[in-house]
């Protein structure tokens, strides 16, 4: 455990993860470029989830690397890595029961986006998250979702056309459920150091 915790925090290590997300909030955008150029100014910023939650990430791991940490950037960061991250494993599974058959893409996807969801807990124990942290981070999931799936901004997958609703009501028990799980992760840490 103890060599975990000292990889994670290895400047070598720190940096290497720096350059995988940087690199993957790049192609991450550039995934979202036919759907941006449709999308109306005002939801810019709304319309790009997964590489938004990655550039939070970047912004924790550059962070940790320059003694420059902020606790809601790191609530910003786990909750929507992990929410994010799972949404769209779930989604490319749930195209493949459509019958549209899974693809390499669909595979990197699925396992790229795991690894958001795993790497924003990861680093659980070296965030200094609040809750009015965590609060913040729920209102702005939250309201992605109001963006999302009432104003009708959601990312595009084809094979899932007509499911719209019933996606926005799991995603939005999702964006909850990353809440409490990022704030179980901050309060158990919170024992192990402060018994």
């Amino acid at each position: 455990m103890q060599y975990v915790r000292y990889l994670l925090m290895n400047k070598i290590f720190l940096s290497l993860m720096l350059v995988i997300n940087i690199a993957g909030t790049i192609y991450g955008y550039i995934w979202y470029e036919y759907q941006l150029r449709d999308t109306p100014l005002r939801y810019l910023l709304f319309v790009p989830d997964s590489p938004t939650a990655s550039l939070f990430f970047v912004a924790v791991l550059a962070g940790f690397l320059f003694g420059r940490n902020s606790g809601l950037i790191q609530a910003l960061a786990a909750v929507s890595l992990f929410k994010y991250g799972i949404w769209a494993v779930g989604m490319n599974i749930a195209g493949s029961f459509t019958g549209e058959p899974l693809n390499w893409i669909n595979y990197m996807l699925i396992f790229s986006h795991l690894g958001m969801a795993v790497e924003g807990l990861l680093y659980a124990p070296y965030y200094q998250i609040k809750n009015i942290h965590l609060a913040a981070a729920a209102v702005v999931v939250l309201h992605n979702d109001i963006i999302d799936y009432v104003f009708g901004m959601m990312p595009r997958y084809p094979a899932l056309e007509g499911y719209e609703q019933i996606i926005g009501y799991a995603t939005f028990w999702l964006s909850l459920a990353s809440v409490v799980i990022v704030w179980l992760c901050v309060q158990r840490q919170r024992k192990i150091t402060h018994p």
